[in-house]
């Protein structure tokens, strides 16, 4: 028997603290600070506000047409549409995370601007949709290859495949961000990368990806006055920092398609 919330706000927070894989894993956006106490909720944020504002200093979303791969509870397609975007597909294989996008949506009242697929993104068929974007949003999701979605089974296969996935999406898309975790599934035991490196990652995807993709930007967390900040790389700035933590070193990549015919 289906629950009967009390109200909106019991409805997103309920949704919002069901657990599951990757749960609680974003912070709220803005736009839904008032309809969800964040006193009520518990998060660990992985810097969305931040690597927020590095890619709007290189891309503009207003009036731009946005996915939203792996896209968790929505941070990133809701901060999309509060920037301006026209619309935004979300695309998330977990059913709960989806489910509270699909209620923060008609909260807001945003249905229309945005498009909720509930399952995971189908790298091999997205030609095949006809769809095309201005942007699409990849971030953490081809660690997970094996895992969470599809059936490779070693790390030198799934490397393969990581990049045969990426340079699909150039098919489709004007700009890619794109971030990938260092350990495959999340494994600290099971490194993509011989040494973990920023500086290895950049070198695999600019390899893997030179005919599909130009790499116009690459960002790096610093810290500057006891705050993260996302920084252009640089000399400095590329060596590992192992006080950050294995997400704050991962690089933010922004990438233009070289023979895309998806919408400019």
């Amino acid at each position: 028997m289906p629950i009967n919330y009390l109200n909106e706000h019991e409805k997103l927070t309920a949704l919002y603290q069901k657990t599951s894989k990757h749960s609680n894993y974003q912070t709220l956006p803005d736009c839904l600070k008032n309809l969800i106490s964040e006193q009520s909720i518990t998060t660990k944020s992985r810097f969305e506000k931040e690597r927020f504002d590095y890619i709007q200093r290189v891309l503009h979303f207003k009036d731009k047409k946005i996915m939203d791969i792996g896209g968790n509870t929505g941070y990133f397609t809701f901060q999309s549409i509060a920037e301006g975007a026209k619309n935004a597909n979300y695309v998330e294989g977990n059913k709960t995370h989806a489910e509270f996008v699909q209620a923060a949506s008609r909260a807001l009242k945003w249905n229309e601007k945005i498009s909720i697929t509930s399952e995971y993104y189908n790298f091999e068929n997205s030609v095949a949709d006809g769809e095309h974007f201005n942007i699409v949003l990849l971030l953490n999701v081809l660690h997970h290859l094996g895992d969470d979605y599809g059936v490779e089974n070693s790390i030198p296969v799934v490397k393969s495949k990581i990049i045969e996935q990426l340079n699909s999406i150039a098919n489709i898309t004007h700009f890619c961000v794109f971030q990938l975790g260092f350990n495959w599934k999340g494994d600290r035991e099971m490194g993509l990368f011989e040494n973990g490196q920023k500086r290895e990652m950049i070198d695999y995807l600019v390899k893997g990806t030179q005919n599909n993709w130009d790499i116009i930007n690459i960002g790096i967390p610093e810290i500057i006055d006891n705050k993260i900040v996302y920084c252009d790389a640089n000399n400095q700035n590329l060596d590992r920092n192992n006080s950050l933590g294995e997400f704050l070193n991962r690089p933010l990549f922004i990438l233009e398609a070289k023979k895309s015919s998806a919408i400019s």
